[in-house]
């Protein structure tokens, strides 16, 4: 489908009433990226996922991930991550300010958002980590990448939809099904390390992560201007628990 055209920069923005900057139907639906005052936003199928006013949960996905790997990756190389979801890019612009990263890999499955990302207003976000020859950008559905890779990472940062309990679109419950929990376990070395961003806590979701096979499962909650905390769920795959 033929993007909705960009308004004319010139024109002043209404702070009241969001602008629609753009509107794709794909394979999962419809997202829509639109202006609301200085923020931009992305919505999916209607409901409201993410803006640009904060990012402290979203940046906090990678440095919990990189601070539990305390730097190391397999055999003292520098590890690796991989980023689930390009969003509004919170999460991508904190890996890459990183140097003890090696490889940073970033899995998104709406072409559109990696085009407003790469030729669109959120490279003003992304611009510089996506220069980083660090960084690769692959656009696919991320537990198919899950699936058809070895234990190829050392950090797994998931933010996909609004988390385990609430979902936009239906299709992304397989991620934090067991099925897809076990992907995740497969795709990381031992003594990897998995994050994942909720708008909610949820006791069952902890729980299915040691039924998955996870050490050390623990939560963060990181405060939000409004409503309930963000949520973070970590959890590790180390050496001793492979047999678990």
């Amino acid at each position: 489908m033929t993007p909705t055209p960009l308004p004319d920069p010139a024109l002043p923005v209404d702070d009241d009433r969001p602008v629609v900057i753009d509107r794709r139907e794909g394979p999962h639906g419809e997202v829509v990226l639109r202006r609301h005052g200085a923020l931009l936003q992305i919505v999916a199928n209607g409901c409201f996922l993410m803006d640009t006013s904060d990012g402290r949960s979203e940046r906090l996905l990678v440095t919990e991930a990189f601070a539990a790997l305390a730097g190391g990756g397999r055999a003292g190389a520098p590890p690796s991550v991989l980023i689930g979801g390009l969003g509004v890019g919170f999460s991508l612009a904190a890996a890459a300010t990183e140097p003890g990263w090696g490889g940073i890999t970033v899995l998104e499955r709406e072409a559109a958002v990696i085009d407003w990302h790469r030729a669109g207003p959120l490279g003003e976000l992304t611009g510089d980590a996506l220069a980083d020859p660090r960084v690769r950008l692959v656009h696919d559905d991320l537990l198919a990448h899950l699936r058809s890779v070895g234990a190829e990472y050392d950090a797994l940062c998931l933010d996909v939809d609004n988390g385990p309990d609430w979902t936009v679109t239906e299709d992304n419950d397989g991620l934090y099904s067991p099925a897809g929990l076990a992907a995740c376990r497969a795709a990381l070395r031992p003594g990897g390390v998995l994050v994942v961003w909720s708008a909610h806590a949820s006791e069952r979701f902890v729980e299915n992560l040691r039924k998955a096979g996870f050490a050390d499962v623990r939560t963060r909650e990181v405060p939000v201007a409004r409503g309930v905390p963000d949520v973070l769920f970590l959890a590790s795959h180390h050496l001793a628990s492979q047999s678990a």
